[in-house]
Parts: structure tokens; sequence; C-alpha cells
């Protein structure tokens, strides 16, 4: 036979637990509702800061410039052109005959009538 008191204890508690939990979020939560009064942050003055002094710097001295010297390139010396050499023949290589090869002998073939024995019995034509 099955227990089943355990079970039937658990609803009236969870309906307890979540009765006395949503009456403290209503209080909670009323003075959301209301207009915030915040504190008046006084206004203070903006404070004034002294003009800066002016600076004066000595004058720069004056360095000349100097005129960019152009550089000369060198000239290119001029090569004589080269005759293209002319090189010997090649001499012809003799290959060496090669020796005949023995015939091979005839290979046995099958006749191509054979028939090709069934795995599945024929099929009967007649009914019994």
């Amino acid at each position: 036979m099955a227990h089943l008191d355990g079970p039937s204890i658990l609803l009236p508690l969870l309906v307890i637990t979540i009765s006395l939990m949503s009456g403290k979020e209503v209080v909670a939560s009323r003075h959301l509702l209301e207009e915030p009064t915040l504190p008046k942050v006084p206004e203070l003055p903006k404070p004034e800061l002294p003009p800066l002094p002016k600076v004066e710097l000595p004058p720069l001295p004056h360095i000349p410039t100097l005129p960019e010297p152009k550089p000369q390139l060198p000239t290119v010396p001029q090569v004589p052109a080269l005759e293209k050499p002319e090189l010997p023949p090649l001499p012809k290589l003799e290959t060496p005959k090669l020796p005949e090869l023995p015939s091979l002998p005839a290979f046995p073939t099958l006749p191509k009538d054979i028939p090709f024995p069934s795995l599945s019995p024929p099929h009967s034509t007649t009914t019994p």
C-alpha cells in the first residue's frame, strides 16, 4: 500500500508561506508610489581664476639655410656588344640494339556459354 501523508501536508504549508510573503511586499512598495522629496542643494558661487601671466620668449636665432646641392650622376659607360659564341654540334649517341624478348605462352580462356547456377528455385507456372 502506498503512503500518501507526506505530499498532502505540503500544499497547506505552501499556501501559508505565499500568503505571508505577499503581505510584506505590498507594505514595502507603498513608499515607491509617493513622490520622493529630495533635499535641495545650495548653489555655490563660481570661483574666478586669476589671469595667467603672459610669457615672453626670447627671439629665436636666425639660422642661415644652405642651398641644396644637385648631385651629379655618373655617366653609364659604353660596353661593346659581344658576339654570341657558337657551340660545336653535339655528337649523336648510338643506342645499342635491345635483345628480343621471348613470346609469352598463350593463356587458356574460359568458354563464354557457361550457365551460371541460380540460388533461387525456378518459379512454377502451374498451380496445384
